[in-house]
């Protein structure tokens, strides 16, 4: 098996970190895409939080914990080549979004175009606006795989306010090329948001290169800080014209005067924050981030794509149809497995301890620098011994 075989050497030079990953000891885990596995780091930092505030009480904000969000907004710009005042913190995408999507002045350009194959919380933003005048233009996908860029174009105008679309779609696995999106929307006075939630920390991204104004990423699936911490990316340029209409304590310049007759909105990406963010995920995002920082996401992304096409190679010569993109640079660690009952594959996978993931239609494995061949073999094995319905 040529694909198989020659994944082999990089798929081994990161499996030493395999044994800092405990779910590793009993289970074969292929489902990073919807939450990364719990590393020894992240653990002993939330430890390290619990123990401050165990000590410390509130007085630990005074210096310990601001002190550090500014060092996950630091090492987040790092990761995609920002600037620390173009990151903002949220507890979520969705909160995330909407800071961006309150910022914005629809009177004149009411359009907002994005793809059939994005997140739906995506689309929720602008379907809750639809009573206030905004149009949300969904683009379909040819072949249920991606989009092409040419179709985002024809339907962005002088109307259009922005373009949200994915870097990595949730539904394929396929990378989005988000320099040309960005560039589309640009040439029509719109902005872009990319929801690179899919890709940050499993594939390379600057910030800078592609032009985007705005991008959403966190701690959830790649970046192995699990639930609770996500950023906002907003160029610097772009976040000083925009004015959000919901706001906090947190996105306040004069944030300790406390003074409820004034807005002192910060200057930079600061703005869009709002509530106190949960430090027990900044610490476990901290943790996470040691791994990705310590091994670079260029290696990441080699370890990963050679692991991706031996999963697919396994699985097709176990008879399964894998729904991924025709071109291999072109497809991310996350790979779709057309299922009848996917809910029951994935139940069936469980009861033989593998970990994965259903998606309407498909079973959805995600592997990840952590998993090795052996992951692949068990789990199509176990795959093709599901009964027949």
């Amino acid at each position: 098996m040529t694909l198989a075989s020659s994944a082999a050497p990089r798929a081994l030079g990161l499996a030493r970190y395999r044994s800092e990953f405990p779910i590793f000891r009993d289970r074969v885990y292929l489902n990073t895409c919807s939450l990364g596995a719990l590393g020894e780091r992240s653990r002993r930092k939330v430890a390290e939080y619990l123990d401050i505030w165990q000590s410390r009480g509130a007085s630990a904000w005074y210096d310990v914990w601001w002190q550090a969000l500014d060092e996950l907004r630091a090492r987040y710009g790092r990761i995609v080549n920002a600037a620390p005042g173009e990151i903002a913190l949220a507890p979520s995408i969705s909160v995330a979004l909407s800071a961006v999507a309150e910022s914005l002045d629809y009177t004149k350009r009411p359009k907002v175009v994005m793809t059939s194959l994005d997140f739906p919380t995506v689309a929720y933003q602008w379907l809750a606006k639809a009573g206030h005048g905004v149009e949300l233009v969904v683009i379909e996908s040819p072949d249920k795989i991606s989009v092409p860029v040419d179709a985002i174009a024809r339907a962005v105008d002088d109307r259009t306010a922005l373009v949200v679309t994915s870097h990595v779609y949730f539904t394929t696995g396929a990378i989005q090329d988000i320099t040309r999106v960005a560039a589309t929307a640009h040439a029509r006075g719109a902005l872009c948001l990319i929801d690179a939630y899919q890709s940050v920390g499993q594939i390379p991204i600057d910030v800078q290169e592609t032009g985007v104004d705005a991008l959403v990423a966190g701690g959830l699936k790649w970046l192995l800080g699990g639930p609770g911490i996500v950023f906002l990316y907003v160029r610097q340029d772009v976040a000083r014209k925009l004015e959000p209409r919901i706001s906090g304590w947190f996105g306040q310049r004069e944030q300790f005067t406390f003074d409820p007759r004034a807005l002192t909105f910060h200057d930079d990406a600061r703005r869009f924050e709002m509530g106190t963010p949960s430090l027990a995920a900044v610490y476990a995002q901290l943790g996470g981030l040691e791994y990705i920082e310590e091994i670079g996401i260029p290696r990441i992304r080699e370890t990963t794509a050679a692991l991706t096409e031996d999963l697919i190679a396994r699985l097709r010569e176990a008879g399964f149809m894998p729904k991924v993109a025709v071109e291999p640079e072109r497809r991310s660690a996350i790979v779709m497995v057309p299922m009848p009952d996917p809910a029951a594959s994935v139940r069936h996978l469980a009861a033989g301890g593998v970990i994965a993931d259903s998606r309407p239609g498909h079973v959805r494995f995600s592997p990840f620098f952590y998993n090795v061949q052996d992951d692949h073999v068990r789990a199509t094995e176990r795959l093709a011994s599901q009964p027949a319905n």
